[in-house]
């Protein structure tokens, strides 16, 4: 009787167990991991065309014979812009991925038609389709400068009398958003400083740039090109606080934070940065500000931009583009 009740209850933990087991199960099945795989349903947009400025969006939809790791490419026939997403799944669609005009690799996308690639982990199917982009997303934010419109007359600028120097808006079909982007370049062996752009509140009606006053809401971002043949060049943002109202900058007595980027990549990048991060700078080496030492993001009167180089290093170029504040976090571009 005892070695019948010991049965009984092993069975019943067994029995137990391979329950637990079935309903925990998660992915696909093995049968499923084994069998040939095919497409079921082709590559299909949910709209030919997309106006991404007034908030539309396009998804796409696909289903397979099984659970697949996929990858979905969206190409710019134009710009050369790219999207690419991936995921791990039988049936495609608007729950799985819209698409709402942002861009994974720059430049950003324009008014034009794209082909959307969807391809599969280990497989050699290719499924295509075509979007044609009506207008692109906008970024919400306070735009400083895309060059688009020509130099604001309420900027200053300065650049050496060096050798080959090329400061100047250029429209080539390289800009990474828009049509034009700043072109800077030249040899100057006696300086670190080749040329400078001063971005004024003033040129935009303003005291000050109107910013939230929370410098932890607050993100300064910047498109910036490397050259693959120079890539010795310096991009120093200072910011100018004119914390007491009066109109003026007093380097003595008010904080000046910098952004001191090194362009040691090739290609367009962005680069995004919160403004409380940004540390008081002098010489490159990080120093105590000089005013109330507060992030005083809606004080900023004036945003300069100093194209730099070691002048033991020669010639230096590289390229700028859309200057934007943003609030609550980094551009997506």
């Amino acid at each position: 009787m005892k070695k019948q009740s010991i049965f009984f209850i092993l069975t019943i933990l067994i029995l137990g167990c391979r329950k637990e087991e079935v309903g925990t199960f998660e992915g696909p099945s093995i049968d499923e991991l084994n069998s040939p795989f095919s497409v079921l349903t082709g590559l299909a947009s949910s709209r030919d065309s997309v106006n991404f400025a007034t908030g539309e969006t396009v998804y796409f939809t696909a289903e397979l014979s099984k659970t697949v790791a996929w990858q979905l490419r969206i190409i710019g026939e134009e710009s050369g812009a790219e999207k690419i997403v991936t995921g791990l799944n039988k049936v495609i669609d608007a729950e799985v991925y819209t698409w709402d005009g942002s861009t994974t690799n720059l430049p950003l996308f324009r008014n034009e038609n794209c082909q959307v690639q969807l391809t599969f982990e280990g497989e050699t199917d290719t499924l295509t389709t075509v979007v044609k982009v009506l207008t692109p997303k906008t970024n919400n934010g306070f735009l400083i400068a895309d060059f688009d419109g020509g130099f604001n007359p309420g900027w200053s600028f300065f650049f050496q009398s060096g050798l080959d120097m090329n400061f100047s808006i250029v429209n080539d079909g390289t800009a990474p958003e828009g049509e034009k982007h700043y072109n800077m370049e030249g040899t100057v062996d006696w300086d670190y400083l080749i040329g400078l752009i001063n971005f004024k509140a003033s040129a935009y009606g303003e005291s000050s740039f109107p910013l939230n006053s929370n410098s932890d809401n607050v993100y300064f971002n910047t498109m910036i090109y490397g050259d693959p043949i120079f890539l010795n060049s310096i991009i120093l943002f200072q910011f100018e606080e004119d914390e007491n109202g009066d109109g003026t900058f007093d380097g003595a007595t008010e904080d000046m934070y910098s952004l001191e980027i090194p362009v040691n990549w090739t290609g367009w990048k962005l680069v995004s940065i919160k403004y409380s991060d940004l540390p008081s700078l002098a010489s490159g080496v990080p120093v105590a500000a000089n005013g109330n030492a507060v992030h005083n993001s809606d004080r900023i009167s004036t945003i300069n931009m100093l194209h730099l180089a070691n002048p033991a290093t020669g010639h230096a170029r590289s390229k700028l583009d859309y200057l934007i504040f943003t609030e609550n976090g980094p551009l997506i571009p």
